[in-house]
């Protein structure tokens, strides 16, 4: 149980490391923020603004900007995660030195790593220790654009972690009233669902910057759902998480919202311009990059029919025409829309009657 929660470590100072920062020391809760970059530690000292990922927005006296990594990791028992996927590694393997034995680790970064093709719980799994192989993580994910929380919006989310009171207690702590959390115990679905549909969203930004409307649109994150949740039902996930939060929610939001990062890079695409072109022109990270190439792997492994996502990763990889790659989705045999497949429906039944 959480009798005092103390101070809390955030790892990583972008725009939702940040966001989360402010959200939780507006509570009343001490915040260890560990920013990367010195000059940006030493402006959000001064200034108490994230100048360079979150300008605008005053951070609240609570939130305490650190260089120090181990100073942030060994002084918080509840550390959030929030550094770009394909960082992650190196991040957790400078703190596993000065991690606390009680230590409870919430993943909040959206990605597959490239090389080993695991979520974020899993690079964890495989460095943590024999001696910490107790700390389980939990992953908090869902429709939350950080400019958008932090001014106070509405925004519900998912957090999911293998022991539901642990999860449930976490789940307190992190709740505030304009963000409300729902407790799973489905981890790799929401890992999954987070991590895919980015790419997802890289396919329907280029849809807009092609301009081919609303029905398209809406075909095409519909279509791409379906390979979110064929893929994460494979790799063990429940079928009905892609129908929550994490799911079709983050999905939408991120296929739509003019605040998407992956959304953005895709309508450029759309419009013309060549990925490295884009990616040299932004200072955040768009997760769904990487990512495609994880998933374009990982549905092979898996044997997973994948065809919006091979498609991204052709485009970005690959050099291929965003109108050809269209074409070549419009192009494929005709299909059944939904196969009903006994192990996933007798799954479904048997949960729906818990």
């Amino acid at each position: 149980m959480f009798t005092d929660v103390g101070p809390v470590g955030v790892i990583g100072a972008g725009s939702w490391g940040t966001t989360l920062a402010h959200m939780l020391a507006s509570k009343g809760l001490k915040v260890n923020l560990w920013v990367y970059e010195e000059d940006l530690c030493d402006i959000i000292r001064r200034t108490r603004e994230n100048s360079i990922y979150l300008s605008g927005h005053r951070l609240h006296e609570g939130v305490i900007a650190n260089n120090a990594i181990e100073e942030v990791t060994g002084a918080s028992r509840l550390l959030l995660m929030v550094v770009p996927s394909h960082v992650y590694r190196g991040v957790v393997e400078r703190m596993l030195p000065c991690l606390r034995e009680d230590a409870i680790i919430v993943n909040a970064t959206k990605g597959i790593e490239n090389d080993t093709l695991l979520t974020m719980s899993g690079i964890w799994k495989e460095l943590l220790p024999p001696r910490q192989s107790h700390i389980q993580p939990l992953c908090l994910s869902g429709p939350s654009f950080s400019r958008e929380v932090i001014r106070g919006f509405p925004t519900a989310v998912t957090l999911a972690g293998p022991d539901l009171e642990t999860t449930r207690q976490v789940q307190r702590v992190l709740s505030v009233p304009s963000f409300r959390i729902y407790t799973s115990r489905d981890i790799i679905g929401v890992e999954v669902a987070g991590a895919s549909k980015n790419v997802i969203a890289i396919a329907a930004g280029a849809c807009d910057g092609l301009s081919f409307g609303y029905n398209a649109r809406a075909a095409l994150i519909t279509r791409g759902l379906a390979e979110i949740s064929r893929l994460g039902v494979k790799m063990g996930a429940h079928p009905l998480t892609f129908s929550g939060l994490a799911g079709i929610g983050d999905l939408m939001l991120t296929c739509t919202g003019h605040l998407s990062r992956n959304r953005t890079v895709g309508v450029q695409l759309g419009q013309g311009k060549k990925i490295g072109e884009i990616l040299s022109q932004m200072r955040q990270v768009a997760e769904g990059v990487n990512t495609a190439k994880s998933i374009h792997s990982l549905a092979r492994k898996m044997e997973v029919d994948t065809p919006i996502c091979e498609q991204v990763y052709r485009v970005l990889y690959e050099g291929k025409d965003p109108v050809m790659a269209a074409r070549e989705l419009l192009d494929r045999d005709l299909k059944h829309e939904i196969d009903y497949e006994p192990e996933i429906y007798s799954g479904l039944i048997k949960n729906l009657g818990e």
